[in-house]
């Protein structure tokens, strides 16, 4: 499907958990380079993804939104606070999930400059995002955890909102 090992890992795990990637060429502008948003689906140009990072950031934005909305994104997520933070932690559960390093997913060209204080926030349990993914059912910090029976975050109890 893709060349770069990386971006064939990211795209195989995320076809497996119901979010679509399909390889295709892109014309038009996007908002990160190679990476297109289509009726919920990521269309991904290789030859213009410069940071498959930013494939895991894309599909986070799809993930935390209701099915009901999913299918019905073209190119733009919107500007939603509470969405992009669920969309950081998400993504950083995914990278640990298939052990890529979070450089490769806070790549230090995106996240206006803050890449080095996202990675070391996560790294150090600090997991922005994980309130309202808790709150969505989708993982449970360490304090609820063991009363769902569930590992804490990084894992998650379920990859989709709905």
């Amino acid at each position: 499907m893709f060349k770069d090992p990386t971006t064939r890992i990211m795209a195989e795990f995320l076809n497996e958990i119901g979010i679509e990637v399909i390889p295709g060429k892109i014309k038009e502008e996007t908002f990160l380079p190679g990476i297109l948003v289509k009726n919920g689906k990521l269309i991904v140009d290789e030859s213009k993804l410069l940071y498959p990072g930013d494939l895991l950031h894309e599909a986070g934005h799809l993930a935390v939104m209701p099915s009901s909305k999913r299918m019905s994104i073209n190119i733009s997520f919107g500007n939603d606070p509470a969405e992009e933070m669920m969309a950081l932690a998400w993504s950083y559960a995914v990278s640990v999930h298939l052990k890529i390093n979070s450089k490769i997913l806070f790549h230090e060209h995106g996240y206006k400059g803050g890449s080095e204080n996202l990675i070391q926030a996560f790294q150090q349990g600090s997991y922005i995002g994980l309130p309202m993914l808790q709150w969505l059912g989708m993982a449970a910090d360490e304090k609820n955890a063991p009363a769902l029976g569930k590992k804490p975050f990084p894992y998650m109890i379920k990859w989709l909102r709905d």
